[in-house]
């Protein structure tokens, strides 16, 4: 199995991931000019902590098969935020009311959006 790190190969699988298991809200932040934490932030939300935990299952399976493994994993226990951290590109799974209050958009507005449409597989 050969190890992935073309970023863009992986951003694509993250968000198909999130896609395949109906993530809402799927985004992916720009952040390299604004850090050195990471280059992309993906941030989505599910609808239950169940759906939550599926949706960080669902990338983790995923990525695993290209060879990833997190860095790092945070948040399972409660499943309200589970951030799985592969470096260079880091996942926010969150349930929804905590997306709102969080709201991570607003706080790296500065970063870019990335079109991540042709990945998407439904409206």
């Amino acid at each position: 199995m050969a190890k992935i790190t073309d970023q863009k190969e992986v951003l694509k699988t993250i968000v198909k991931a999130l896609d395949s298991k109906r993530a809402e809200d799927i985004m992916a932040v720009g952040i390299r000019d604004l850090t050195i934490i990471a280059d992309y932030f993906v941030i989505a939300n599910g609808t239950s902590t169940t759906q939550t935990k599926a949706l960080a299952d669902s990338v983790e399976y995923e990525l695993k098969k290209l060879g990833l493994e997190p860095a790092r994993t945070e948040g399972y226990a409660q499943a309200n935020w589970i951030i799985l951290d592969y470096g260079d590109i880091i996942v926010h799974v969150f349930y929804k009311e905590t997306r709102d209050f969080y709201n991570l958009e607003k706080l790296w507005s500065d970063g870019v959006n990335v079109d991540i449409s042709e990945y998407l597989t439904r409206d």
